[in-house]
């Protein structure tokens, strides 16, 4: 009952605080010792593929370390003080873990402006929320990459964090977010993360392999919840579910891409140079501003959902420990 409470207690924390600008963050934590990892390791390992592959090793390990001590032994200090203190805490922390509501406002900026005519507002908007070039993105591909980011987060922050606080608590959650952190920061087919980054891009696709397909199944279910097409979701999630270079990128947006009739993927541009990826759908119409919008209900349904599922499953457990005797 107590971890279907603090599932429940942190998706309220986020519907109602979100991530406050100027309040601390873990993520941001996360982003700063990363960061600061690299800069301490890069002069320390040969600028040769075996040096850099060890460098990103030895990365992936001190900050994964730094997450777990820096979470595990404080909480464990609250919950010997007061479990309460500790429920606390761990619902705030969980909360700010958690993407659903920045999620909807940073895209929704984007919709806002290309429904007001502002490419340019519209552009600058989109690059703080990707990874791609926006200044040459016409008002469809700006609205297609809006959608792309909403569908592949449906998973990585909010599904895929639920149910790692279901399975193993806030501090489960907190080391999936770094693994996630560091693939963001570092999992890059670029000169220099080629190597560097590549075991943060393994653990991330480990640690998301199971997430990422169920956060697929999810959006399919959730569509009708929310107007859409479940019928052509699961069609061209089961079809187009693949399509990607990552082996779990391309399950959410397949199931949006269903939902919506619409066609995501295709080249886009990182970091000046082009990157050739496969279509997800079919182009039964172009990508407009307001499937920014729908996209972001299906993300929040999907993850309703799975909230449901996470806090079932918890007092199922229960009643299972209770009835076997398991302490």
């Amino acid at each position: 009952m107590v971890r279907a409470l603090l599932l429940l207690s942190a998706w309220l924390v986020d519907a109602l605080v979100g991530d406050p600008p100027r309040l601390p963050h873990p993520v941001r934590w996360m982003g700063s010792l990363i960061a600061w990892l690299e800069r301490t390791l890069r002069p320390r390992f040969p600028a040769i593929p075996r040096g850099e592959l060890w460098g990103g090793r030895i990365l992936v390990l001190g900050t994964l370390t730094a997450v777990f001590i820096c979470t595990a032994i404080p909480l464990y200090i609250m919950k010997r003080v007061s479990f309460w203190l500790w429920f606390a805490v761990s619902a705030v922390f969980s909360g700010f873990l958690l993407a659903p509501r920045s999620l909807r406002e940073e895209s929704t900026r984007v919709e806002s402006a290309l429904e007001a005519g502002d490419l340019i507002g519209a552009r600058k908007a989109l690059s703080w929320i990707v990874g791609r070039d926006t200044a040459e993105l016409d008002e469809e591909a700006v609205a297609r990459a809006a959608v792309e980011t909403v569908a592949e987060n449906a998973s990585d922050g909010v599904i895929a964090p639920l149910l790692y606080l279901a399975l193993f608590g806030p501090v489960g959650m907190a080391l999936y977010k770094a693994v996630n952190t560091m693939d963001s920061m570092l999992g890059y087919h670029t000169p220099r993360y080629e190597h560097w980054g590549r075991a943060a891009a393994r653990l991330d696709d480990l640690a998301n392999w199971i997430p990422a397909r169920l956060s697929g199944a999810l959006l399919c279910a959730a569509a009708p919840l929310v107007g859409l097409d479940s019928a052509n979701a699961w069609r061209v999630f089961l079809r187009d579910r693949l399509n990607h270079k990552s082996p779990n990128s391309a399950h959410t947006e397949a199931a949006c891409a269903g939902a919506l009739g619409v066609q995501l993927g295709g080249p886009s541009r990182y970091f000046g140079a082009w990157v050739d990826k496969p279509t997800i759908g079919d182009a039964l119409r172009p990508v407009e501003a307001r499937d920014i919008r729908r996209a972001n209900a299906l993300m929040t349904a999907g993850g309703l959902l799975c909230l449901l599922l996470c806090c079932v499953g918890a007092v199922f457990w229960n009643m299972l420990k209770d009835s076997w005797g398991i302490p």
